[in-house]
């Protein structure tokens, strides 16, 4: 897989959850504001990889991308947000 196809795979799985995330609204000891920070911060990464992409710099759009994603594992991992990853498409192979 090309450099350019994995800045395109990751751009898309986070547009993908940046675009279904629910940030949890329970009375747990967390600021939503500040959550919101983060997911406004995991945005911003975001736009970041996608004008790189388009500027050709690949391997300053992945790392934008891979802090986008850093961002909201971490929120995901404290319980703070809800999402899953798009799922990968598995292939299907013939046995003979």
């Amino acid at each position: 897989m090309s450099l350019r196809d994995l800045v395109h795979k990751y751009i898309c799985s986070a547009e993908h959850v940046l675009g279904r995330i629910r940030i949890v609204e329970v009375p747990v000891e967390f600021d939503v504001g500040r959550v919101r920070e983060v997911v406004d911060s995991a945005k911003a990464y975001l736009e970041d990889a996608r004008y790189y992409r388009e500027k050709e710099k690949f391997e300053v759009s992945l790392t934008s991308v891979a802090y986008c994603e850093g961002l909201l594992d971490a929120l995901r991992t404290l319980g703070m947000v809800k999402f899953e990853w798009p799922a990968k498409k598995r292939k299907r192979k013939n046995h003979k």
